[in-house]
């Protein structure tokens, strides 16, 4: 055998190489499937602020966990503080054990020991709620549940299944079964 023999079959051997492993690592043309299990992100200890069309605050959220699905992009948080500006820009506190924000945002919801707290701005009489599930939809400025829910407000408390809140307007509504009690001296001692 000559060298030229030789060169030629080590350049037949390394084109049929690199063809086959060109070949073994085309492009596939299957679809990629998402696992519904995996998440794209995760976050820890933050905190997010919204805006709305104007460019002004529509959310701030803070938690210490949040975990996005891949599948749907709804996110679960653990722990959520939801900060909801009103019309002056005062902000509610919304709290859970945990939340569900839907893919674009539009829709929160709380489950477990959720408390509202209204803003500490000294114009608005302190306003507490407690449920056990809250839906929220900010761009409406509302906040709904079917559960059963206690208000309180210095001097009354109310209590009912059902509640339906505006919170740019501060209007709430209980929506069935309520029952009210009014203390005037808690009302006196809170001005």
């Amino acid at each position: 055998m000559n060298w030229r023999t030789v060169l030629g079959l080590g350049l037949l051997f390394a084109a049929l190489a690199s063809g086959w492993s060109a070949w073994r690592h085309r492009p596939s043309n299957a679809p990629h499937v998402v696992e519904q299990g995996s998440t794209d992100f995760v976050l820890k200890d933050f905190e997010i602020t919204t805006l709305d069309k104007e460019g002004k605050e529509s959310m701030t959220l803070r938690a210490p966990s949040m975990e996005r699905s891949r599948a749907d992009q709804t996110s679960n948080i653990t722990t959520p503080l939801f900060l909801l500006p009103d019309a002056a820009g005062n902000q509610w506190e919304l709290r859970a054990e945990t939340g569900w924000v839907s893919a674009k945002g539009e829709e929160l919801r709380l489950r477990g020991n959720v408390s509202g707290d209204s803003p500490k701005d000294g114009k608005t009489p302190p306003t507490t709620f407690r449920t056990d599930a809250l839906d929220v939809f900010p761009d409406r400025n509302l906040a709904h549940t079917a559960a059963s829910v206690t208000l309180t407000r210095p001097g009354l408390q109310q209590t009912g299944v059902g509640f339906e809140a505006d919170l740019k307007s501060q209007q709430y509504s209980l929506l069935s079964q309520v029952k009210t009690r009014y203390e005037p001296n808690a009302a006196r001692q809170a001005r």
